[in-house]
């Protein structure tokens, strides 16, 4: 615009020299220039990685323009609007459900969208980072910290995260902003509270230590049981196996004894002396060998 402008007054101040002093040549050359101005004027060149929102009269066109060298009408303005993907960093206070304090470090990598660059700069203007992401950033972080205790923030880092992001992309999606990433740097407690934490988790330790340790005992105890209650039933197993051994030994011996067998057995083992008891039908009867034999002789 600045340059049209320029070129305007060049061909009138031409123009009124040129009839003042009835040289031609004046206006000619004041033309030209006018032309080469205009021109220049209306060529307009949009950033890589940008966005060239269109305005006239200060109305933004429901159009926009590509990085690379545009023709415009010189009255038209282009304002470059980064659409490339931006990282902040902010630094936060919080207080979690308990009340205690923490100081959250918190990161943003965000884009705006092409296509509707001309809507954001015209709802929202250039300065939408401290406008609108800055405040909601802020409201975000410190909304989703105050859903937890301070010890479940320590333990629950990732949902944390994922809390913060969820709000953070559902605000920011209404000004045609894009979320592409968050991330948790940092969340430093106060002293009292990491030393109650450290003292907690020394406490825990030593509290498994103690259950580890009496469950080994048990363990112990009751495979010392075990060896023994085994020790008890080879025992057992060992004497039913030898009395089931005798008794099917005494069963066979039994079952192959015969009356011949038994009166050669008899008399192989007979020693020559007659019994002074003998049984019969009448019941056992007291005789003297000697006499016995002494009847028979006769």
């Amino acid at each position: 615009m600045f340059l049209f402008i320029i070129a305007l007054i060049l061909l009138i101040a031409g123009i009124i020299i040129g009839t003042s002093l009835k040289k031609k040549w004046i206006p000619i050359i004041a033309a030209l220039v006018c032309m080469v101005l205009v021109v220049l004027s209306c060529v307009r060149v949009v950033p890589t990685g940008h966005t060239g929102v269109v305005t006239e009269f200060g109305k933004v066109e429901n159009y926009t323009l590509d990085s690379g060298a545009h023709f415009v009408a010189p009255w038209k303005s282009v304002i470059n609007m980064d659409n490339r993907v931006q990282k902040k960093n902010v630094e936060l206070p919080c207080f979690s459900s308990d009340i205690q304090e923490v100081n959250m470090s918190y990161t943003v990598n965000y884009q705006i969208r092409k296509a509707d660059a001309m809507t954001l700069y015209s709802t929202v203007g250039v300065s939408y980072y401290e406008t609108v992401i800055a405040p909601n950033i802020a409201e975000a972080v410190k909304v989703a910290t105050a859903r937890y205790t301070a010890e479940d923030l320590v333990g629950m880092r990732d949902s944390l995260a994922l809390e913060i992001e969820a709000i953070l992309s559902d605000k920011l999606s209404q000004y045609n902003i894009e979320l592409v990433g968050t991330s948790i740097e940092n969340m430093d407690f106060t002293d009292v509270f990491t030393q109650a934490v450290e003292a907690k988790q020394v406490a825990q330790q030593n509290k498994l230590r103690a259950q580890t340790e009496a469950e080994q005992k048990v363990i112990e105890s009751e495979a010392a049981a075990q060896i023994k209650k085994i020790e008890a039933d080879a025992a057992a197993y060992e004497v039913l196996a030898r009395a089931e051994a005798e008794a099917e030994a005494n069963r066979k011996i039994s079952e192959s004894l015969t009356e011949n067998l038994i009166d050669y057995t008899y008399a192989q083992t007979w020693n020559g002396e007659l019994p002074t008891i003998m049984s019969g039908t009448d019941g056992a009867v007291i005789v003297n060998a000697g006499d016995l034999i002494e009847t028979i002789t006769e």
